[in-house]
């Protein structure tokens, strides 16, 4: 029996002026899976990216979630559909203390807007404990609940990384989108973030944009690659990394690179 498919785009084209961006690229997230996009420096990632973020409406081709295809769309419409993101970086609210951080993220899902809480008006006072509830358990199940109360600012970046990604968990989304969330961290980090990610898959789905190979690699149930904006391979980690076009690709990219 198939996995269900959580999200689905089928031939996006996205073309700036003279120059093709993505070209008939295809895709399906499997419910509960975790599908890296990857791809050499160029290759169409961050177009994709923000395809389905809605920050970019492709020329032609559809999205489709859960089986229902979506018209134009935009970056505040995905809350409501169940679908959190990160960005590259952190993107935190610096004087801001860690807990309402990420309850900003848990606001998605309340009745009343995250100003009437934090202003503590009357109709927002159900929504601030659910809020808050939400919010501390994302921090708790990402292993930083002890910086409830500290400002972003202060810490140290691998752990402003996890209030980032806590602050999209709060939202108890069916679809997490994760872009370039390896970004700065260190070997080891990379591998914690891995074993976190992994743990998400039992209550999410989740799209990784990563340049990383060592997570995608180790994080990943399948993969995409782009090449020039074309879909150049798809499969398991396994099938993918051995793949003459994919060789080539990356190859091509590191001599680019070294010249």
């Amino acid at each position: 029996m198939a996995t269900p498919v959580k999200l689905e785009l089928r031939d996006v084209t996205v073309t700036y002026g003279g120059l093709t961006a993505l070209s008939e690229v295809s895709l399906a997230v499997a419910d509960h899976r975790v599908h890296g996009v990857i791809g050499p420096n160029g290759a169409g990632k961050t177009t994709l990216f923000n395809v389905i973020c809605g920050f970019t409406t492709p020329d032609q081709g559809t999205l489709a979630w859960q089986g229902r295809e979506l018209g134009r769309f935009r970056p505040h419409d995905l809350a409501g559909l169940g679908i959190a993101r990160t960005l590259q970086g952190v993107g935190l609210f610096d004087r801001m203390p860690v807990l309402e951080n990420v309850m900003v993220g848990a606001d998605a899902q309340a009745r009343s807007g995250f100003l009437s809480t934090l202003l503590a008006l009357p109709r927002g006072t159900g929504d601030e404990r659910r809020l808050r509830k939400q919010a501390l358990a994302a921090l708790d199940r990402l292993g930083i609940a002890e910086y409830a109360g500290r400002l972003p600012a202060g810490l140290p970046y691998p752990v402003r990384k996890r209030v980032a990604l806590a602050r999209a968990l709060a939202a108890e989304p069916a679809l997490l989108l994760l872009d370039e969330p390896a970004s700065g961290l260190s070997h080891d980090e990379i591998e914690e973030f891995a074993d976190l990610v992994r743990g998400l898959t039992d209550q999410m789905s989740v799209l990784l944009v990563e340049h990383h190979m060592d997570l995608v690699m180790k994080v990943c149930d399948e993969i995409t690659v782009l090449d020039f904006g074309r879909v150049i391979a798809h499969g398991t980690p396994a099938e993918v990394k051995d793949d003459p076009s994919v060789l080539s690709a990356y190859l091509g990219d590191a001599m680019e690179q070294g010249a």
